[in-house]
């Protein structure tokens, strides 16, 4: 579809009511509620959408104009995109770390360089798995053994050969890899450079950021930064495996050149300020480019130095240094883990002791980013293994397996995993009758009239409210599951003691080490499971829009942030969304309407950051109608410095408080932004934003209707468009636009 011409709107009511979806990537006719539908603006990723004229119902209540703002596309459009993220899932959840700092934080600046580093150390750690499976596992193992060799064409053309040569020419799998993900990071970019606006701030909040500032710039000089720490890995691999048989003045140089490439990228990610600069600095952004520039021609002449040298290699066994550093990979992760966690502990910012993962987001985000990107790597390598070892099994050959630390990180992860599933199912148990109790008496007070044939019904009803409520105790299973992913990390200090985890097991706890290497290979399939299920999910969120509305609450989430951390994480859809969510809103109120905004779960979210960035004049002529929303119940929470109370209250503000918030006991996702309103609790808040929350009985109905045989269904997150409370929203609120217009 070609981009469509703006339409003016009809003035007939002079308001409109203009809808945003949520994750769910329903389509324009669904958001509308209307069969025909036609699109006034934006592409196929984005687009406004209205009802065709002409046919009947196609205006809303009390005639306000209809129109839907369709962004489903934008994280997700393609199948390439949405199979990305499923690869490039750790970058993401480090990035969104990064976004999760608390209020308070002692130091920004030291936050940020920690979140860096750590981004950084996973793109090492992505080479360091390329590199064990193309330089060690078949460079130098498989190449050196005739049987392995054996029926292997594709392998066998340079069996015998030098292992310089074999070393040389392998070494381009890494090199390809690294151009792989560099492309990955930089392609989708460029959709968003026509929605760039300047920034010219309206809030002193931090979420009005989102999409207002260009952040191609800093993900450009990150991207450089990476890239280049990419090339001086597989480098420093190359060199560490020579230098174990050979020293010379050549080897010195490339040593050391390649010692100062890993500080220059670590210095510029941690202490050079310039990185944030957000508009394009030809100067700045030419070192970068640079620094990158000489990290490949490194690689290039690593590479033929290799090739070329006549020094013997030492024979048998792993490719030497190979196991250290990835050891030494790990245990620095845990240190920069360990580091985080307590900087954000120490200044925790005033009223967050009430949620732990409001002062532990950001390590614990990271810390699950890591552990997943070290099971990834540790997986690829011992599958690779798997494949080319056909006199037995990774788990029965463990002792010739790849190196220690990726022994010890699927041993660890699995014991993490497990360990996280058993006190998930303990809390469960444990926290059944609280729920269950407080989900009676809400049920109670919604119904206190329901017939004893409803009892069943009742009970449905009961079991969907305590369910919803289990949303809170993710965050202390998160804290306790990034606990044992870090523990599971610190364990790489055993691989560097060259200590297996059977023979630790069996001599100081007593655990048979037949049964570790069984755990490990389990561990291993699990990881496996893991990935598939990803791919699955992946491939599904972008066939099926209903199972798009489970998984993509991952994707919508990590990728409504800009990429500040990670530069391969996904693209930040938010950065175009806001701005074109912004304009089309300027462009109504300018034509001479009011503008109902009605935000469902994340795009309400979308919402809340547009209002932030509306100059007043608009936002007198602004309403906002969000339901099923996560901006109290989750982002508040997990983003304390971006989506905090005064910042809501900002935003009531902004718009004159015509802001009505519905939201549902049996929602796990959406929930109050200000009070709940429950029957029987008492009120304390007081205030315009004591008005803001409504609360929806759900079911409306534990009994049919005297026109229908089954009673009403329990709608939990779904859309409530079509419900009576949501066109009193809109009367309610088009009410107080009318007035303001005037």
């Amino acid at each position: 579809m070609a981009d469509a011409t703006p339409t003016a709107p009809t003035p007939s009511s002079g308001i409109v009511e203009l809808r945003v979806h949520g994750v769910s990537g329903a389509g324009a006719d669904q958001v509308l509620d209307r069969p025909h539908v036609h699109q006034v603006a934006g592409d196929r990723s984005g687009g406004f959408y209205r009802p065709r004229p002409g046919y009947p119902d196609s205006t809303g209540t009390d005639g306000v104009t209809l129109e839907a703002y369709r962004w489903s596309d934008l994280p997700s459009g393609t199948a390439v995109r949405t199979l990305s993220l499923v690869f490039l899932l750790p970058f993401m959840l480090c990035n969104v770390a990064l976004w999760m700092r608390p209020a308070n934080t002692v130091s920004q600046r030291g936050f940020m360089a920690l979140c860096r580093v750590l981004a950084l150390t996973l793109t090492v750690l992505y080479v360091l798995s390329i590199v064990g499976v193309a330089l060690d596992l078949i460079a130098w193992r498989c190449m050196g053994t005739p049987s392995c060799l054996a029926g292997r064409s594709s392998l066998s053309w340079l069996g015998g050969r030098p292992i310089g040569l074999r070393l040389g020419v392998l070494a381009l799998v890494p090199v390809a890899a690294i151009g792989l993900v560099w492309w990955l990071g930089a392609r989708p970019g460029h959709s968003f450079d026509a929605f760039r606006t300047p920034s010219t701030p309206t809030s002193k909040h931090q979420l009005s950021a989102v999409g207002q500032w260009d952040g191609e710039p800093l993900v450009g000089r990150l991207r450089s930064v990476h890239v280049a720490a990419a090339f001086a890995t597989l480098s420093a691999s190359l060199l560490a495996a020579r230098a174990s048989q050979h020293r010379s003045w050549v080897m010195v140089i490339l040593l050391t050149a390649t010692g100062a490439m890993l500080l220059a990228c670590l210095v510029l990610v941690t202490v050079v300020p310039s990185i944030d600069r957000t508009d394009p600095s030809p100067r700045v952004d030419g070192v970068f480019r640079g620094l990158r520039t000489i990290a490949c021609g490194l690689t290039m002449l690593v590479i033929v130095h290799i090739v070329i040298s006549p020094a013997p290699w030492p024979q048998g066994g792993a490719l030497p240094g190979y196991g250290a550093i990835v050891a030494w990979l790990f245990v620095s992760q845990t240190v920069l883990v360990v580091a985080l966690a307590a900087l954000v502990i120490w200044r925790r910012g005033g009223g967050q002791s009430g949620s732990p993962i409001r002062a532990l987001g950001a390590p614990v985000f990271i810390t699950i980013s890591a552990g997943l990107a070290v099971a990834f790597s540790a997986e690829l390598v011992y599958r690779v293994a798997d494949l080319l070892d056909r006199e037995g099994t990774t788990a029965d050959r463990l002792a010739t397996s790849p190196p220690l630390a990726y022994k010890w990180a699927i041993f660890g992860f699995f014991l993490a995993v497990v360990t996280a599933l058993l006190v998930a199912g303990l809390v469960t148990r444990v926290t059944r009758r609280g729920r269950r109790r407080a989900a009676r008496a809400i049920v109670a007070a919604d119904f206190p009239d329901a017939p004893p044939q409803a009892a069943a019904r009742l009970r449905r009803v009961e079991q969907a409210v305590a369910r919803a409520r289990f949303t809170e105790r993710l965050e202390p299973l998160s804290v306790v599951y990034a606990g044992l992913a870090a523990l599971g990390l610190a364990t790489s200090v055993l691989g560097l003691l060259q200590l297996l985890p059977g023979d630790v097991a069996q001599r100081y706890v007593g655990v048979p080490e037949g049964m570790v290497n069984f755990l490990i290979g389990s561990g291993s399939y699990v990881i496996a499971a893991i990935l598939l299920g990803l791919v699955v999910g992946g491939i599904f969120a972008y066939r099926t829009a209903q199972f798009r509305r489970y998984v993509g609450v991952l994707w919508d989430l990590g990728t409504f942030w800009p990429r500040a951390a990670h530069p391969f994480a996904p693209p930040c859809y938010a950065e175009r969304a806001v701005p074109e969510l912004a304009k089309r809103i300027t462009y109504l109120v300018e034509q001479g309407q009011g503008v109902l905004l009605a935000g469902h779960s994340h795009g309400s979210v979308l919402l809340a950051a547009t209002v932030l960035q509306l100059p007043t004049r608009i936002t007198e002529r602004v309403a906002l109608l969000t339901y099923g929303s996560p901006l109290g119940r989750l982002y508040s929470r997990l983003f304390p410095a971006y989506a905090d109370e005064p910042a809501l209250r900002e935003i009531g503000e902004r718009i004159g408080w015509r802001w009505i918030n519905l939201w549902r006991d049996t929602d796990p996702i959406g929930g109050w932004i200000f009070a709940s309103h429950r029957p029987g609790e008492a009120e304390t808040l007081t205030g315009p934003a004591a008005t803001v929350d409504r609360r929806l009985t759900d079911p409306q109905d534990v009994v049919p209707a005297p026109s229908d045989s089954v009673p009403p269904p329990i709608l939990g997150h779904w859309p409530c468009e079509s419900q009576e409370a949501f066109s009193d929203a809109v009367r309610d609120l088009t009410a107080r636009l009318r007035p303001a217009r005037g």
